[in-house]
């Protein structure tokens, strides 16, 4: 059992998400940043469909009700168990009573922690995942929560430390032509693939809205709602992008001039406002 005694800006529980309900209005969710929130898995050596917490922008505290073998990966947050400095991308041992607590992250914006076992919460339609849009699964953590550990555990890890690099404030994000490319002037993409874009506060789990050059139009007719995917960049009216990620609504009715590479979906999902962003066309 874990007792959650803070949760900092947003805490939730996450595993690999919910498949095969977009027919329903339902997104896939999970885990924003899919590579670190693996990790954390294989170190405490875990099922990879065992669910682990995401805390936003640092904050979070919680307290070991029994000796758990746990994991920390992602943004960089110090972390301390009972104000010692404890390592990250390793595995780690919490005593019963022990405290766990993160500070705020220097670069990156998602941390990942992980519990040999797994979250053993409930799960709804086929997953443990927090959907911060539809509202399903698990509530975001509060203060006072208790976690239940669960049974996805696997063969025990043999990992001292992942060497893992920090995240990226300036990443090099992969994109294809979307589905509407050509409802652009040809010149909106040479913005979108030679400039630089800032992250702005008003970005989330469900995206993340881009400031920089306008992306003009050919078209000004109005476009029926279609399908949306991780990494779909779509365009308003404001001519300002809006990159998806992983509680992204399941359909939209604006243009979507691109779609970032799957690979690079996890880079994405550790912007933070201020952060700068450049597209690459792929190859």
């Amino acid at each position: 059992m874990l007792t959650v005694l803070a949760c900092g800006p947003l805490a939730t529980v996450q595993d690999r998400g919910r498949h095969g309900w977009a027919s329903i209005g339902v997104t896939t969710s999970g885990a924003a940043d899919r590579s670190a929130a693996d990790l954390a898995n294989r170190l405490v050596g875990n099922d990879p469909a065992a669910a682990v917490l995401e805390a936003t922008a640092g904050g979070l505290r919680v307290r070991a009700e029994r000796t758990l073998l746990v994991a920390l990966t992602g943004a960089p947050a110090a972390a301390r168990v009972d104000g010692r400095a404890a390592p990250f991308n390793a595995p780690l041992t919490l005593a019963a009573g022990q405290v766990l607590e993160l500070g705020m992250p220097p670069v990156g914006l998602r941390t990942y922690l992980a519990v040999r076992g797994g979250v053993g919460v409930p799960a709804v339609l086929g997953s443990r995942s927090t959907d911060t849009l539809s509202g399903l699964g698990p509530a975001p953590l509060r203060a006072g929560d208790r976690l239940p550990v669960g049974t996805l555990a696997a063969a025990e890890p043999n990992v001292d430390v992942a060497p893992v690099r920090p995240p990226s404030t300036r990443p090099v994000l992969q994109v294809l032509p979307g589905p509407r490319h050509d409802w652009f002037e040809p010149a909106a993409w040479t913005a979108l693939t030679t400039q630089e874009w800032t992250v702005t506060p008003d970005s989330n789990r469900v995206g993340l809205r881009l400031s920089g050059p306008r992306l003009t139009r050919a078209r000004a007719d109005e476009l029926p709602s279609e399908g949306l995917v991780p990494g779909a960049m779509q365009v308003p009216p404001d001519g300002a992008p809006v990159l998806f990620l992983t509680d992204h609504p399941v359909t939209g009715g604006y243009p979507v001039l691109a779609v970032v590479a799957s690979a690079d979906l996890s880079a994405a999902a550790q912007l933070r406002p201020g952060d700068l962003v450049t597209f690459r066309p792929a190859r």
